[in-house]
C-alpha cells in the first residue's frame, strides 16, 4: 500500500488565496456608504420621534393650562386688576391670580397662599382684557376695557417651544382664548 502525499504548495511556493486590494476598497466603500446611510436614517428618526414627543407634552401641557384658566375666569366674579402680564380674578375663595414671569418662562397661578406653576417653557404670553360694548361697523362686539370695574371678556394668548437637541423648536404654535366672565354681576 502506497501513501500519497498530496500537497497544495506549486512550485514557486504556497498558494495565496483572498481578496485582492481592488476588492476590499470596494467592499469598504458599499460597507461605509450603507453605515453612513443607517446613521443619517437613526438620526433623523431620533431628531422626529424628539419633537413628536415635545409637541405632545407641549400640547398636554397648553390643554391643562388652558381648561384652569377657562375654568376660573367663568366662574369669577369679575375682575379686580389685570396688566398684559398678569391678571386678578375675584373668586368665591378669595383673589385669583395669574401671572407670567417671562424669565423663567412660567404662567403662574396663586390663590390662598397656593402657587402653582400651570405653564413652563412659554416664550411670551399676555392678557388682554375686554368690555361688551358693541363696536359701530365692525363684527367684534368686545372692545378694550379701561378698568376692572367694566371687564367682561378676557382674551389670552400665548407661544410656548423647546429646545430639541440644542435648537430651539417651535413644537407648539400660538394658543389663543377669549373667555366671557358668566358669574359676573354687572
Amino acid at each position: 500500500m502506497d501513501f500519497k502525499t498530496t500537497s497544495t504548495e506549486t512550485t514557486q511556493g504556497r498558494s495565496c488565496s483572498g481578496f485582492t486590494l481592488t476588492e476590499v476598497i470596494f467592499t469598504v466603500g458599499i460597507t461605509s456608504l450603507c453605515l453612513a446611510a443607517l446613521a443619517m436614517f437613526a438620526v433623523f428618526s431620533t431628531h422626529s420621534f424628539a419633537t413628536l414627543f415635545n409637541y405632545v407634552d407641549l400640547d398636554d401641557a397648553n390643554r391643562l393650562a388652558m381648561d384652569q384658566l377657562t375654568r376660573d375666569v367663568r366662574q369669577a366674579g369679575g375682575v379686580t386688576a389685570f396688566t398684559a402680564n398678569s391678571l386678578t380674578l375675584q373668586d368665591s375663595g378669595g383673589p385669583l391670580s395669574y401671572s407670567y414671569d417671562p424669565t423663567n418662562r412660567t404662567l403662574i397661578r396663586t390663590q390662598s397662599g397656593v402657587t402653582t406653576v400651570l405653564l413652563r417653557e412659554c416664550d411670551r404670553l399676555s392678557f388682554i382684557i375686554g368690555q361688551r360694548t358693541p363696536m359701530a361697523n365692525t363684527m367684534d362686539v368686545y372692545t378694550n376695557a379701561t378698568t376692572p370695574i367694566t371687564a367682561k371678556v378676557v382674551n389670552v394668548s400665548w407661544s410656548c417651544s423647546r429646545k430639541v437637541f440644542g435648537l430651539r423648536e417651535d413644537t407648539e404654535s400660538v394658543q389663543t382664548a377669549r373667555i366671557v366672565i358668566r358669574k359676573q354681576d354687572t
